[in-house]
């Protein structure tokens, strides 16, 4: 784009620029700097059930998708969200970021770098399973437990559209499959077997937490350790 086609006549505010396009004579808005805060949907919405689709690498190199991706990053970040994807914020597509750092809603997960994922694949490396207390950003105030396998190997593509390829191990590679979820329709609700485990966060914070710790404690010596 030619920046001498464009006549910046105002900020509309700290984080808008309103552009002129000499061509067309159409006035612009644009957002300069910074990331926004999405609306996070909850369970009813139509799109937490849809089947996410692919990003081209065209689509993912675009502007619109780079922007969408800092904003969903912000958006967990605000929310104290262990993950988030693009599900949850009413954008079927194939995106998640997964991010653990001093997080007060599970201070028992252990830290996890900043990762972002286009187009994922999840797979269990094995048979194991152990009950994980899950809660989601679009359930609030809604726990229950869910069979997670303790060891996947995740492939996909980086926000730059770089093929990468790691395994995860323990707690945090339920948060993997939770996220992968999310971009199949499904919610955690649906994985629960025992419907007694549901509960409220308080009820969870008095009742079942510190045994959860436990097995945090458990699954991260034997696979993470």
């Amino acid at each position: 784009m030619d920046a001498s086609a464009f006549l910046v006549l105002a900020f509309a505010s700290a984080e808008i620029v309103v552009l002129w396009d000499r061509l067309t004579g159409n006035l612009i808005l644009r957002r300069i700097n910074t990331t926004m805060a999405l609306k996070i949907i909850e369970i009813g919405h139509p799109v937490l059930r849809e089947v996410a689709t692919e990003l081209s690498p065209e689509q993912l190199a675009s502007d619109e998708v780079q922007t969408f991706i800092d904003d969903l990053i912000d958006t967990r970040k605000k929310a104290n969200g262990a993950g988030i994807a693009a599900n949850q914020v009413a954008v079927a597509w194939r995106i998640f970021v997964v991010e653990i750092a001093n997080n007060p809603r599970y201070p028992y997960k252990p830290e996890y770098p900043l990762t972002v994922l286009v187009n994922p694949k999840v797979e269990l490396l094995s048979a194991d399973r152990y009950d994980s207390y899950e809660g989601c950003l679009s359930i609030p105030n809604l726990r229950g437990s869910v069979k997670r396998c303790p060891e996947v190997h995740v492939t996909g593509l980086d926000r730059a559209g770089k093929q990468v390829s790691f395994d995860v191990k323990g707690i945090t590679a339920g948060t993997f499959q939770h996220e992968m979820d999310h971009l199949e329709g499904i919610l955690f609700p649906d994985r629960v077997e025992d419907p007694k485990t549901f509960c409220t966060w308080d009820e969870f914070s008095e009742r079942y937490e510190e045994d959860f710790k436990k097995t945090v404690a458990s699954v991260e010596a034997r696979y993470a350790g």
